[in-house]
């Protein structure tokens, strides 16, 4: 049995009567367990399953639907990882309009990507989850949609991510960008997200990604030449706290602080999602109160 931060679970056979242990017949019963006692989080929102088996663990609204901010580029990735023969290292030349989305979106968050360069699929895939680059998530959305303009290949990527939803089951879910910058009907719940979690997080390219605390690329420039990037830092800083593993912080004046959690110690697995946490430290108190109690309901 383990002992995780300060969360103790023991299970005692005690065999003397002054400790309150009865014997009968010549057996031993043990005493109870002490209950655990219930978190309370700031969240408007949170869940937490048992990532082996996918049992609830906890719930608060977990099925209230809510925005989702950046945490929706969980999905994003989801979907080109989804792509049949995909290979990683295709390069994609970033477009004009991805600088045009940035510039028209007020400048969000970004992985700084330079209009002409040449970046891989899988570089993309750090910029979009370290950074939360929207210009990564634009540059994947267009590259993996149909269509013969970047709005109509966007649409299209879009149109996946609300299909694959679908088929995992995220009945309270639907998707109106490739970043979570909403335009009215982005929206999801902590359960439908952590199922997301926990179906993403089965790809070994994924989980890769989202437990890398710094990344530096290099890409190719139009003329031919090596850039290297200024280096894309994740903004989850619960990384390899506690067994912490990923996955996807958000945040917005709407949506508040969010996140979607993963972490395994001693061979426990637990994922879940809070929405709405009121500040960026109160939602790592949530987080951190609730991997603890997933451990703690496991062992």
């Amino acid at each position: 049995m383990s002992s995780i931060s300060g969360v103790r679970v023991r299970r005692a056979i005690t065999v003397g009567l002054a400790t309150g242990a009865m014997i009968a017949t010549g057996a031993v019963v043990a005493a109870p367990a002490q209950a655990l006692t219930v978190p309370t989080v700031t969240a408007k929102g949170a869940f937490v399953m048992n990532g082996a088996t996918g049992a609830t663990l906890y719930t608060k609204s977990g099925d209230t639907k809510r925005l989702t901010a950046s945490t929706t580029k969980i999905m994003t990735a989801k979907v080109v990882l989804s792509q049949p023969n995909l290979n990683l290292d295709t390069k994609v030349t970033i477009r004009r309009e991805v600088s045009d989305y940035m510039v028209a979106e007020g400048y969000p968050s970004t992985a700084r990507l330079i209009v002409g360069d040449k970046v891989t699929v899988r570089q993309l895939l750090y910029g979009m989850m370290l950074p939360s680059g929207c210009d990564a998530a634009m540059a994947l959305a267009d590259k993996f949609g149909t269509g013969t303009t970047v709005k109509a290949r966007t649409a299209n990527f879009i149109g996946k991510m609300n299909t694959m939803a679908k088929s995992l089951g995220m009945t309270n879910t639907h998707f109106d960008s490739f970043d979570g910058l909403s335009n009215g009907s982005n929206y999801s719940t902590p359960r439908d997200l952590t199922k997301l979690a926990r179906s993403t997080m089965k790809s070994s390219t994924f989980r890769a990604v989202v437990k890398t605390k710094s990344y530096t690329a290099k890409t190719i420039t139009a003329s031919g030449s090596v850039r290297t990037m200024a280096t894309w830092y994740n903004t989850n800083t619960l990384l390899g706290w506690n067994g912490t593993l990923g996955i996807k912080t958000g945040s917005g004046p709407e949506a508040k602080y969010c996140l979607v959690f993963a972490a395994t110690l001693n061979g426990e697995q637990v994922m879940g999602t809070v929405l709405s946490s009121s500040s960026e430290a109160y939602r790592t108190s949530d987080v951190k109160k609730l991997i603890n109690y997933g451990y703690a309901r496991i062992s």
